[in-house]
């Protein structure tokens, strides 16, 4: 891909997301999402950090408070929730290709991913493809707090990843 022509910038922290291919991962799991909700590549951005459970654990107790690794957190640039429970959100608007308007940014940890993936007898591919999916959906202000919006995201992500050829993890 040429330069500036990348959906999600990544950033390693831990070195077995760079062995795992993470970047690539990424960009195509993020790329499906924005095909699914009818929006354009150019023009937008996500920053992904790959870390381990320590460094998610303290990101969780500074914007979550609760004080212990997840798999995936992210932050959406600017509230885009839908206005009404089981509703989408409205879509953002996209920046140009020289100044794409930024989503926001995700973290994924590496242990908690592994051990989800494992316990759940899914390939750690396929486990962090759905989290990378899940979490642009809430990027664009998908939620799963209303029983009617987590229906809409959980159907939004198993269509998303049955585009990339990954089985309903529900």
């Amino acid at each position: 891909m040429g330069a500036g022509m990348e959906l999600v910038e990544t950033v390693i922290e831990d070195a077995r997301w760079e062995a795992f291919g993470l970047p690539a991962l990424a960009e195509r799991a993020a790329r499906a999402v924005l095909a699914e909700v009818e929006l354009p590549v150019q023009g937008f951005s996500v920053s992904l950090m790959g870390c381990d459970d320590a460094r998610i654990a303290v990101l969780n107790a500074d914007f979550r408070g609760k004080p212990q690794p997840t798999n995936v957190l992210s932050w959406p640039s600017e509230e885009r929730g839908a206005e009404f429970v089981g509703e989408a959100p409205e879509p953002p608007e996209p920046g140009d290709a020289e100044a794409p308007e930024s989503l926001g940014d995700i973290a994924i940890a590496w242990e908690t991913c592994a051990r989800e993936a494992e316990d759940q007898e899914k390939a750690m591919g396929d486990h962090v493809t759905h989290l990378i999916v899940h979490g642009v959906l809430h990027l664009l202000g998908y939620d799963h707090v209303e029983d009617e919006d987590a229906a809409l995201m959980e159907g939004l992500e198993v269509r998303i990843l049955a585009s990339l050829g990954v089985s309903d993890p529900y």
